[in-house]
Protein backbone atom coordinates (compact mmCIF):
# COMPACT_ATOMS: atom_id res chain seq x y z
CA UNK A 1 0.00 0.00 0.00
CA UNK A 2 1.59 3.71 -1.04
CA UNK A 3 2.49 5.72 1.80
CA UNK A 4 1.10 9.48 1.58
CA UNK A 5 3.15 12.69 2.32
CA UNK A 6 2.14 16.04 2.09
CA UNK A 7 4.42 18.31 0.79
CA UNK A 8 4.25 21.91 0.36
CA UNK A 9 4.03 23.19 -3.09
CA UNK A 10 6.90 25.83 -3.19
CA UNK A 11 9.08 24.57 -0.13
CA UNK A 12 8.86 20.88 -0.25
CA UNK A 13 9.97 19.45 3.47
CA UNK A 14 13.63 17.98 2.75
CA UNK A 15 12.95 15.34 5.11
CA UNK A 16 10.31 14.38 3.00
CA UNK A 17 11.90 14.65 -0.31
CA UNK A 18 14.85 12.39 1.36
CA UNK A 19 12.41 9.22 2.33
CA UNK A 20 10.95 9.77 -1.43
CA UNK A 21 14.36 9.62 -3.42
CA UNK A 22 15.12 6.68 -0.89
CA UNK A 23 12.56 4.95 -2.20
CA UNK A 24 12.78 5.63 -5.36
CA UNK A 25 16.31 3.90 -5.18
CA UNK A 26 15.08 0.93 -3.65
CA UNK A 27 12.86 0.46 -6.90
CA UNK A 28 9.77 2.30 -5.60
CA UNK A 29 7.26 3.97 -7.79
CA UNK A 30 5.86 7.33 -7.34
CA UNK A 31 3.54 9.75 -7.85
CA UNK A 32 4.18 13.32 -7.13
CA UNK A 33 3.27 16.84 -8.99
CA UNK A 34 5.01 18.69 -12.38
CA UNK A 35 4.21 21.92 -13.49
CA UNK A 36 1.63 20.28 -16.22
CA UNK A 37 0.15 17.37 -14.40
CA UNK A 38 0.93 14.52 -12.21
CA UNK A 39 3.48 11.72 -12.95
CA UNK A 40 4.76 8.77 -11.86
CA UNK A 41 8.45 8.29 -11.38
CA UNK A 42 10.89 5.37 -11.08
CA UNK A 43 15.14 5.07 -11.21
CA UNK A 44 16.01 5.08 -15.05
CA UNK A 45 18.15 1.53 -13.93
CA UNK A 46 15.26 0.00 -12.51
CA UNK A 47 13.98 -2.70 -15.42
CA UNK A 48 11.03 -3.72 -12.68
CA UNK A 49 10.08 -0.37 -11.64
CA UNK A 50 9.74 0.41 -15.71
CA UNK A 51 7.50 -2.63 -16.26
CA UNK A 52 5.72 -1.60 -13.58
CA UNK A 53 4.79 2.06 -14.62
CA UNK A 54 4.10 0.49 -18.29
CA UNK A 55 1.82 -1.96 -16.74
CA UNK A 56 -0.08 0.88 -15.02
CA UNK A 57 -0.42 2.85 -17.83
CA UNK A 58 -1.24 0.80 -20.13
CA UNK A 59 2.00 1.51 -22.27
CA UNK A 60 4.02 -1.14 -25.01
CA UNK A 61 7.46 -0.40 -25.39
CA UNK A 62 7.21 2.03 -28.74
CA UNK A 63 5.71 4.21 -26.00
CA UNK A 64 8.63 7.18 -24.94
CA UNK A 65 8.77 7.45 -21.40
CA UNK A 66 10.37 10.38 -20.65
CA UNK A 67 13.59 11.28 -18.27
CA UNK A 68 12.96 14.52 -15.93
CA UNK A 69 16.07 16.29 -15.80
CA UNK A 70 17.27 19.24 -13.70
CA UNK A 71 19.41 20.95 -16.11
CA UNK A 72 20.85 21.20 -19.40
CA UNK A 73 23.91 19.49 -18.39
CA UNK A 74 21.89 16.38 -17.16
CA UNK A 75 19.75 16.56 -21.02
CA UNK A 76 23.15 16.93 -22.32
CA UNK A 77 24.68 13.93 -21.23
CA UNK A 78 21.40 11.52 -21.80
CA UNK A 79 21.10 12.48 -25.61
CA UNK A 80 22.79 13.68 -28.38
CA UNK A 81 22.05 17.65 -28.64
CA UNK A 82 23.51 19.94 -31.44
CA UNK A 83 23.68 23.29 -31.40
CA UNK A 84 21.02 24.46 -32.85
CA UNK A 85 19.08 22.26 -30.60
CA UNK A 86 20.70 23.48 -27.72
CA UNK A 87 19.59 27.06 -28.23
CA UNK A 88 16.23 26.18 -28.34
CA UNK A 89 16.39 24.29 -25.06
CA UNK A 90 17.93 26.93 -23.40
CA UNK A 91 15.07 29.21 -24.54
CA UNK A 92 12.21 26.90 -23.55
CA UNK A 93 13.61 25.71 -20.19
CA UNK A 94 12.49 25.31 -17.64
CA UNK A 95 8.86 24.60 -19.00
CA UNK A 96 6.08 22.32 -20.09
CA UNK A 97 7.71 20.98 -23.13
CA UNK A 98 8.97 17.30 -23.97
CA UNK A 99 12.03 17.47 -26.49
CA UNK A 100 12.63 13.81 -28.21
CA UNK A 101 16.15 13.35 -29.16
CA UNK A 102 18.87 11.07 -29.72
CA UNK A 103 19.49 9.45 -27.07
CA UNK A 104 22.88 8.70 -25.64
CA UNK A 105 25.05 5.58 -24.65
CA UNK A 106 23.77 6.58 -20.93
CA UNK A 107 20.48 5.50 -21.60
CA UNK A 108 19.34 2.36 -21.27
CA UNK A 109 18.24 0.55 -24.75
CA UNK A 110 14.62 -1.06 -23.07
CA UNK A 111 13.53 2.56 -22.61
CA UNK A 112 14.46 3.89 -25.53
CA UNK A 113 12.09 3.77 -28.83
CA UNK A 114 12.25 0.68 -30.58
CA UNK A 115 13.49 1.55 -33.96
CA UNK A 116 14.68 5.60 -33.60
CA UNK A 117 16.69 5.06 -31.05
CA UNK A 118 15.13 8.15 -29.05
CA UNK A 119 13.54 9.84 -25.79
CA UNK A 120 11.91 12.30 -24.31
CA UNK A 121 13.72 14.74 -22.05
CA UNK A 122 12.15 17.91 -20.37
CA UNK A 123 13.19 20.00 -17.54
CA UNK A 124 10.14 20.88 -15.28
CA UNK A 125 9.71 24.00 -13.50
CA UNK A 126 8.28 22.78 -9.93
CA UNK A 127 9.82 23.34 -6.97
CA UNK A 128 8.97 19.55 -5.35
CA UNK A 129 9.94 17.64 -9.06
CA UNK A 130 13.15 19.84 -9.19
CA UNK A 131 13.56 19.37 -4.93
CA UNK A 132 13.52 15.56 -6.19
CA UNK A 133 16.34 15.72 -8.88
CA UNK A 134 18.49 17.92 -6.78
CA UNK A 135 18.10 15.00 -4.40
CA UNK A 136 18.59 12.26 -6.60
CA UNK A 137 21.24 13.52 -8.67
CA UNK A 138 20.29 11.73 -12.08
CA UNK A 139 17.19 12.02 -14.27
CA UNK A 140 13.94 10.43 -12.91
CA UNK A 141 12.51 7.73 -15.24
CA UNK A 142 8.59 9.57 -15.62
CA UNK A 143 5.38 8.60 -17.71
CA UNK A 144 2.54 11.32 -17.46
CA UNK A 145 -0.83 9.73 -15.09
CA UNK A 146 -3.30 9.00 -16.95
CA UNK A 147 -4.82 5.82 -16.82
CA UNK A 148 -5.72 3.19 -19.10
CA UNK A 149 -9.03 4.66 -21.79
CA UNK A 150 -8.68 7.97 -19.60
CA UNK A 151 -9.27 10.87 -21.56
CA UNK A 152 -7.35 13.36 -18.78
CA UNK A 153 -4.77 12.51 -16.01
CA UNK A 154 -5.24 12.09 -12.77
CA UNK A 155 -4.90 15.46 -10.68
CA UNK A 156 -6.10 15.18 -7.58
CA UNK A 157 -3.67 13.35 -5.02
CA UNK A 158 -6.68 11.69 -3.10
CA UNK A 159 -8.42 10.27 -6.02
CA UNK A 160 -4.78 9.21 -6.75
CA UNK A 161 -4.64 7.33 -3.91
CA UNK A 162 -8.08 5.72 -4.20
CA UNK A 163 -6.88 4.23 -7.67
CA UNK A 164 -3.58 3.25 -7.06
CA UNK A 165 -2.91 2.98 -3.48
CA UNK A 166 -1.92 -0.76 -4.19
CA UNK A 167 0.37 -0.03 -7.30
CA UNK A 168 2.36 2.94 -6.05
CA UNK A 169 4.85 2.90 -3.53
CA UNK A 170 4.77 6.57 -2.78
CA UNK A 171 2.19 9.75 -3.50
CA UNK A 172 3.55 13.01 -3.12
CA UNK A 173 0.45 15.44 -2.14
CA UNK A 174 1.16 18.76 -3.18
CA UNK A 175 -2.19 19.36 -3.95
CA UNK A 176 -4.77 19.40 -7.10
CA UNK A 177 -2.51 19.50 -10.28
CA UNK A 178 -3.11 20.51 -13.81
CA UNK A 179 -4.55 19.25 -16.24
CA UNK A 180 -2.67 19.86 -19.56
CA UNK A 181 0.69 17.79 -20.37
CA UNK A 182 3.29 18.69 -21.90
CA UNK A 183 3.88 20.20 -25.52
CA UNK A 184 5.97 17.54 -26.99
CA UNK A 185 8.71 18.34 -29.84
CA UNK A 186 10.73 16.04 -32.00
CA UNK A 187 13.39 16.89 -33.94
CA UNK A 188 14.10 15.95 -37.56
CA UNK A 189 18.27 16.99 -37.73
CA UNK A 190 18.13 20.68 -35.95
CA UNK A 191 14.07 21.32 -37.42
CA UNK A 192 11.68 20.77 -34.49
CA UNK A 193 8.03 19.98 -35.00
CA UNK A 194 5.41 19.67 -33.08
CA UNK A 195 4.19 16.61 -31.87
CA UNK A 196 1.32 17.20 -29.48
CA UNK A 197 0.12 20.44 -28.47
CA UNK A 198 0.07 21.20 -24.41
CA UNK A 199 0.33 23.12 -21.75
CA UNK A 200 4.04 24.67 -23.32
CA UNK A 201 3.52 28.09 -25.48
CA UNK A 202 5.06 27.05 -28.81
CA UNK A 203 5.52 30.91 -29.59
CA UNK A 204 8.45 30.46 -27.04
CA UNK A 205 9.79 28.37 -29.47
CA UNK A 206 9.26 30.54 -32.74
CA UNK A 207 6.89 27.62 -33.34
Amino acid sequence: MAQFFSVHPQNPQPRLIRQAVNMVRDGGIIAYPTDSCYALGCHLDDKQAVERIRAIRGLDARHLLTLLCCNLSDVSRYARVTNPQYRLLKAATPGCYTFILEASREVPRRVQHPKRNTIGLRIPDHPVVQSLLVELGEPLLSASLILPAAERPLTNPLEIREQLEHSLDLILDAGVGGLEMTTVIAFEGDTPEIVRLGKGDPARLGL
